[in-house]
C-alpha cells in the first residue's frame, strides 16, 4: 500500500495536459516519489543532527537537495515559521498560501544598525598527534564522550527520545576518526604479510628492514601496537610468530622518527608475555622458548634505558613483575628462568644485587627437586635456570680489578663456607667451579 496518494499525480498530470495514466505508471511513480521524499528527508535530518538542533527547518532541506545535486527551492529560506492562510475559491476547493509579514516602516528605520561582523579568518589545531587527542577547546572532551551516550543511534532511532529522557539541552562533537589512506592500508597488510611468512626470509628481513627506517609510520603505530598485541594473545604456542612479533617491536623501537612515548603502556604487556608466560611453545620441546624469552628480555632492557625518563614508574613495575615470577613456587621453571633475565635486563647490577642475590637461597629449594630428577625435561630447565642465576650475579663482578685465578689454600675453605651460607650450595658450587675468586669476593661483599 503506498503511502503517497496516487491521485495527486494524476491531477499534475491533469495540469500539463496529461488525460489519461495507466494504474501501473500511477503506482511506480507514486513508489519513486517516496523512495525521493525519504532520501531528500534523510539527508536534510543529518544537517540537522549535525547542527545539533532537534527542529528539521526548511535550510535543512535546502541542503539536503544540493547535496542529491537537485535544484534547492527559492523563497523558503527564513528561520521564522511560516504561517499559512487558507482561501476559498469554490465549494470544497480550499487554498492555502503564505501570509506576508507587515513591516512597519517607521520601526524599520529607527531600528537600531546590527553590530559589525567580525572579519572572516582562518585558524588550524591539532585533532590528534601520534594517536593522543588534546585537551584543546576545539576538540571534543570525554564529558562530550559521554554525551553522545545519550543520543539515539541507528537508522531507526527516534530523535525525540532524547528530549523525552530529558537530554535536549545536550550538545555534541563529532568524534576525531582515524582514516588511514589505501596507500598505508596496502603497505600495513603486505609489511605483516611478509613478517609472518615463514618461507620467505627475504620479505621479512626487507618488511623489518622498512619498518625499522621509514620515516613515514606515525598513523599506523597504534595498528602495528593492535597487531602485536593480538598475534601474541592467539598464538602463544607458535614460537616463530611469536618472535617475529618480538621483531616488529625491536623494529619500531629503533626507528629514530617515530614518538612511541604514549604506546609505551601498550608494548609491555606483550613482550612480559613472551618473557614470564607460563607455556609458550610446544611442550615437546622444553628448551625452545628460551630465545624468546631472551629476546623479551633484552626488549625490556632496552625499554627501560630508553622510557625511564618518560615514565618514572615503569622501572620498577617492570621489576616488581619479574620479581614474583622469579620467586614463585607454582610457576613452570620456563617462567622463574624470564623473571631472572628480565631482571638483569631491567636494571643490570643494581637490582641483581638488591633483588636476586637476597633470594638466591631460598631459590635453591625450588632447584633441587627437577635436578635430581636425572634424564627429565624438568631437569634441563632447572639447568638452564641455574646457569641464568649465575649468569646474572656475574654482573656483581668487578672486571677491572685483576686477582689471582685461584683461591689460596689458607682461605678457601672459609670462603666456600661463607659463600654457601649466602648464595646455597647449587649456587656455591657452580660458582667455585669457575675458579674465578674476584667472583666469589664480589658475592661475599655485595
Amino acid at each position: 500500500m503506498a503511502v503517497w496518494n496516487p491521485d495527486n499525480i494524476k491531477d499534475v498530470a491533469e495540469s500539463i495536459g496529461i488525460a489519461s495514466l495507466n494504474e501501473d505508471v500511477l503506482q511506480a511513480l507514486s513508489s519513486d516519489i517516496e523512495y525521493r521524499l525519504s532520501q531528500v528527508l534523510e539527508e536534510a535530518l543529518k544537517f540537522m543532527r549535525h547542527s545539533r538542533r532537534m527542529i528539521l527547518s526548511t535550510q535543512d532541506v535546502s541542503q539536503a537537495l544540493r547535496v542529491l545535486d537537485i535544484e534547492p527551492l527559492y523563497g523558503y529560506e527564513s528561520t521564522r515559521p511560516l504561517r499559512f492562510g487558507e482561501a476559498s475559491i469554490g465549494p470544497g476547493q480550499p487554498l492555502f498560501y503564505v501570509e506576508d509579514e507587515e513591516v512597519d516602516f517607521e520601526k524599520l528605520i529607527n531600528a537600531p544598525l546590527p553590530k559589525v561582523p567580525r572579519e572572516i579568518s582562518i585558524t588550524a589545531h591539532w585533532l590528534a598527534v601520534e594517536g593522543v587527542q588534546p585537551s584543546i577547546p576545539q576538540n571534543p572532551t570525554p564529558a562530550d564522550s559521554r554525551g553522545q551516550e545519550l543520543v539515539p543511534k541507528g537508522p531507526g532511532a527516534n530523535p525525540t527520545l532524547a528530549a523525552i529522557n530529558g537530554s535536549d539541552n545536550v550538545t555534541i562533537k563529532p568524534l576525531v576518526k582515524h582514516v588511514l589512506s589505501k596507500e598505508l592500508q596496502l603497505y600495513f597488510s603486505n609489511v605483516c604479510n611478509a613478517i609472518l611468512d615463514e618461507n620467505n626470509d627475504e620479505n621479512r628481513v626487507a618488511a623489518l628492514a622498512s619498518i625499522r627506517t621509514d620515516p613515514g609510520l606515525h598513523q599506523l603505530v597504534p595498528y602495528f601496537v593492535n597487531f602485536i598485541a593480538e598475534k601474541v594473545t592467539h598464538n602463544l604456542n607458535d614460537l616463530f610468530i611469536l618472535t617475529q612479533t618480538l621483531q616488529i617491536t625491536s623494529a619500531l623501537l629503533e626507528n629514530k622518527h617515530l614518538l612511541l612515548d604514549p604506546y609505551v603502556a601498550s608494548i609491555i604487556p606483550p613482550v612480559l608475555t613472551c618473557l614470564v608466560g607460563r607455556h609458550l611453545g610446544l611442550s615437546s620441546e622444553p628448551l625452545s622458548h628460551h630465545p624468546l624469552r631472551n629476546i623479551a628480555a633484552a626488549l625490556l632492557g632496552s625499554m627501560c634505558r630508553k622510557y625511564d625518563k618518560s615514565s618514572r614508574t615503569l622501572k620498577p613495575r617492570l621489576a616488581r613483575t619479574c620479581l614474583k615470577h622469579f620467586l614463585d613456587p607454582t610457576k613452570p621453571l620456563g617462567a622463574n628462568y624470564g623473571g631472572i633475565i628480565g631482571l638483569q635486563a631491567i636494571g643490570g647490577t643494581e637490582v641483581v644485587r638488591a633483588l636476586i642475590l637476597p633470594n638466591v637461597k631460598d631459590y635453591e629449594s625450588i632447584l633441587r627437586e627437577p635436578l635430581d630428577d636425572e634424564g627429565s625435561p624438568k631437569q634441563a630447565e632447572a639447568e638452564a635456570v641455574l646457569t641464568a642465576l649465575v649468569g646474572a650475579l656475574q654482573t656483581l663482578e668487578d672486571d677491572s680489578v685483576s686477582g689471582m685465578n685461584g683461591l689460596t689454600n689458607g682461605n678457601a675453605g672459609s670462603e666456600s663456607q661463607n659463600l654457601e651460607a649466602k648464595v646455597g650450595q647449587l649456587v656455591a658450587g657452580r660458582v667455585l667451579a669457575m675458579g674465578r675468586p674476584q667472583f666469589v669476593k664480589a658475592l661475599l661483599n655485595a
